[in-house]
């Protein structure tokens, strides 16, 4: 399929002060969009000026919420190339949510394709400040006007990026995490470990509660015994208790995090004991009180790792590895990050140089 380029005759204004970039607020001169109809598949691919989506007021995903998505970053590496971090995986993943909710998946090899070329004709928008990046949005959105319960026939699949710096404001100081025993996020069974918007839908009213008591982040149990520990809103969660890091498994309730499938794999590189397990929250709270629980940290691509300074359930305040960044957290962060600016030599073959 030919990707026809339409380049902007106008073009915004870049940011100067990278150090203001925030997360997720600025957008480049250029998308990609790409058509699907159940009689011709994918098609009508192009690059095109950004601007508003036009769409039916009854597209199904206005109604019934049929909409993925995923998030990865190109980086400005240490040798002034660009190189993406796990794309394919990305994709890989954008397809598994496609299954789980009905629509059609895509070539994953034609859409990196065309994906790169948005990112060498928006280069100059990628930011070079170690801890900036470009972030990448790929969505599909079911555009079938229907009111009627069932899979759209036709999809539009568009991708953004955007300069972005930290997703906390907090940068790489620990966080606060409110342990959410109220609210139920996802269920085995149902979407949970699909990347779409229902199931962020979920978690807005129990994380703005929880800003409101001050913290950052909303830690979610499972959907039935309100005990064992899930992942927290915007990231997959470990724990480092005595000599054992321990995560949560992909039962089908939670994201499988592409950051978390790295850690999974230094860790093991390292000599490290690791299991994927479940873990109750009176386990995590109890080896929190006798010091057994030496770090707290989640993973994901907007913060790569954010340790969890203190964890909070019913009303008691839980202080891990004394409020600061742990080893283990800094060592990861460290190691994941020079991979992802070329800054050493990546072992995994996660990284791949464009341009």
């Amino acid at each position: 399929m030919e990707i026809k380029v339409n380049l902007a005759t106008h073009l915004k204004e870049k940011p100067i002060d990278e150090s203001k970039l925030g997360f997720g607020k600025i957008f480049t001169d250029h998308m990609l969009l790409m058509d699907y109809d159940i009689d011709t598949g994918w098609h009508n691919a192009r690059i095109e000026p950004y601007d508003y989506l036009k769409i039916d007021p009854a597209a199904v995903c206005l109604h019934y919420g049929q909409e993925i998505f995923e998030g990865l970053k190109a980086y400005y590496g240490k040798d002034k190339g660009i190189y993406l971090f796990r794309v394919a995986d990305n994709f890989k993943r954008l397809n598994a949510s496609a299954r789980r909710v009905c629509m059609p998946e895509l070539d994953a090899d034609f859409v990196i394709k065309a994906l790169k070329k948005l990112i060498l004709i928006e280069r100059e928008w990628i930011p070079k400040t170690r801890g900036t990046s470009l972030y990448i949005r790929p969505t599909m959105i079911a555009t079938e006007p229907f009111l009627g319960v069932r899979a759209a026939t036709s999809y539009l699949f568009y991708i953004i990026i955007g300069p972005v710096g930290s997703y906390y404001p907090e940068g790489l100081n620990p966080v606060k995490i409110y342990v959410e025993d109220k609210y139920v996020r996802a269920v085995a069974g149902g979407t949970g470990e699909a990347k779409t918007g229902g199931n962020y839908a979920a978690s807005l009213l129990a994380a703005a509660e929880a800003q409101k008591k001050g913290f950052t982040q909303v830690l979610w149990l499972d959907g039935c015994e309100k005990m064992w520990i899930e992942e927290v809103g915007a990231m997959n969660m470990f724990f480092v208790i005595d000599d054992e890091v321990i995560t949560a498994p992909l039962t089908g309730s939670i994201l499988g995090g592409i950051t978390r499938d790295s850690v999974i794999k230094i860790v093991r590189d390292w000599g490290l004991k690791i299991r994927e397990k479940s873990v109750s929250i009176n386990d995590v709270l109890a080896a929190a009180s006798n010091g057994e629980l030496k770090e707290a940290f989640g993973t994901g691509t907007a913060a790569v790792i954010s340790p969890v300074g203190q964890i909070t359930y019913k009303d008691k305040d839980y202080i891990i590895s004394n409020g600061k960044m742990g080893e283990l957290s800094q060592k990861l962060y460290d190691e994941i990050v020079a991979i992802q600016y070329a800054e050493k030599e990546d072992p995994y073959g996660w990284t791949e140089k464009i341009g």
